[in-house]
């Protein structure tokens, strides 16, 4: 998360977090402070957001509860698969945990939001616990690519396919009127597709409330942008469309009626592609190493607070332990919870239709859909 740590995370206006009870009062702490923030580039646009970004003390809490958990959890996941209880694909959040944060906090949580494949992050900050996201949201049908939840479409295995579903979604809230955007998520990996750039023409041309933005990790699977894209500025890549790195401004622009804008995070994956990669045929451990050490966003933000006297230390890790045991809770109970019987295995393939039979793995075993 190398060169706007503040822009994306701190720049919001949602605030309040569940305290942790210190030894100081909250007296003792610094209410809110300001921090000086790199000026973000701009793209066809004639002004960006402020250089100065507040952050109050309950933001703060929540915004690392919430990478906390996320980090993890992923943590946990990671476990889990080398033990074999999770199966199947596993793309690993850990490392990015500051762009779900920061979205969300500069989003309502009645606007819309899909991603892709590395869908588990953003699954907890749309409100789906941990211990669902660890048993599964779909009973047993969808892994770990496939994870939906109110406003939030997934979780799409398909590399890119989410975008034009995105501005679908954000022609519906047009079409509705109902003063909410939506957020379409994809990859540096994904960048190139051509699927990506009829989405932006169609969301010029209709002027659809959405924002696109490109989670640039350095890697597409295990080749580096530089390898890959003939331009690396991505949230340029819209070329008629305008293009920033803030999340608030982008929100307040798309609300505005002024159409869709383009965005970059510039973060860093600690973990390979998926579970199946290593991660480090491609890249060397120092880099990881050099990036964990430098960059690390929950590690960036509890340095801010702390030397700011907006948390204590012992506060922080009173914190870290309540989150272990969340974690811990959550596994405990993903590995207990009962498989779904086979009789669960084909419903739900339609919405609001009758009962249907579907033809098994032969043709003579018949299994019911009930939608």
């Amino acid at each position: 998360y190398r060169k706007q740590p503040v822009c994306v995370l701190i720049e919001a206006l949602t605030g309040g977090a569940r305290m942790v009870a210190s030894t100081r009062s909250f007296a003792d702490f610094t209410p809110q402070a300001s921090f000086d923030v790199k000026k973000c580039e701009l793209h066809r646009l004639e002004e960006g957001p402020s250089e100065t970004a507040v952050l109050t003390r309950e933001q703060g809490l929540q915004y690392y509860r919430t990478m906390q958990t996320m980090r993890r959890m992923e943590l946990k996941a990671d476990q889990l698969y080398k033990q074999k209880i999770i199966r199947g694909f596993c793309h690993l959040y850990d490392g990015q945990e500051a762009c779900a944060m920061g979205i969300e906090a500069g989003i309502n949580p009645t606007d819309h939001l899909i991603t892709a494949y590395r869908a588990h992050g953003y699954t907890f900050t749309r409100g789906v616990s941990v211990r669902e996201i660890l048993r599964g949201v779909a009973k047993g049908k969808g892994g770990s690519m496939h994870m939906y939840a109110k406003h939030f479409y997934g979780g799409n295995g398909i590399v890119g396919a989410q975008v034009p579903l995105g501005a679908g979604v954000a022609l519906a809230c047009q079409y509705q009127g109902n003063n909410q955007v939506c957020v379409a998520l994809y990859g540096d990996g994904a960048a190139n597709q051509g699927q990506i750039f009829e989405s932006f023409n169609m969301a010029a041309l209709w002027k659809l409330p959405c924002i696109f933005i490109c989670e640039n990790n350095k890697f597409g699977m295990g080749t580096s942008v530089e390898r890959s894209s003939a331009s690396t500025d991505y949230f340029k890549r819209g070329d008629y469309i305008p293009g920033i790195k803030a999340i608030k401004f982008a929100a307040d622009y798309c609300r505005a009626g002024k159409g869709p804008i383009v965005m970059e995070l510039e973060t860093y994956r600690y973990h390979g592609h998926s579970m199946s990669d290593p991660g480090v045929s491609y890249r060397s451990r120092e880099e990881i190493q050099e990036v964990r050490s430098k960059s690390d966003p929950i590690t960036m933000l509890k340095e801010r607070m702390l030397s700011n006297n907006m948390a204590s230390v012992e506060e922080i890790k009173e914190i870290d332990v309540e989150i272990r045991k969340v974690i811990e809770d959550a596994a405990q109970f993903a590995i207990s919870d009962p498989e779904p019987p086979l009789d669960e295995l084909c419903n739900h393939i339609f919405a609001n239709n009758p009962p249907m039979e579907v033809r098994g793995t032969n043709p003579w075993v018949k299994l019911k859909s009930v939608s």
